[in-house]
């Protein structure tokens, strides 16, 4: 994550969920969408549904750990990134959702 920014205005997430292009699973979707900056931005979502404060917490650190394990693979300069976790993801590891990112990414990427 030497390169990353995090998201933490509201619009930048809703511009994302608007008009980016995305990819879904049982475990995580991802949002991505070309941006002006030369850095990559990324934003982690995990709603109450999940569970309580320690629970979601938890999710949004293991999807913290996948990304890092993602991002080298990837060249995200100059896009925004947002995962949504989904109540799936408080079951599994950084590796199981690393290779769900893997395989997200490589599909939007691919579109371009």
């Amino acid at each position: 994550m030497k390169y990353t920014v995090s998201l933490k205005l509201n619009k930048d997430f809703k511009r994302l969920y608007y008009r980016g292009k995305f990819k879904a699973s049982p475990v995580l979707v991802t949002y991505i969408l070309k941006c002006r900056g030369k850095q990559c931005r990324m934003g982690i979502t995990v709603s109450k549904k999940i569970g309580k404060a320690v629970v979601r917490n938890r999710v949004r650190r293991i999807i913290k750990a996948a990304y890092r394990e993602v991002e080298p693979q990837f060249h995200l300069a100059g896009y925004d990134v947002v995962f949504v976790a989904r109540s799936k993801a408080v079951e599994k590891k950084s590796t199981d959702i690393s290779r769900e990112m893997k395989k997200q990414l490589g599909a939007l990427l691919a579109k371009k």
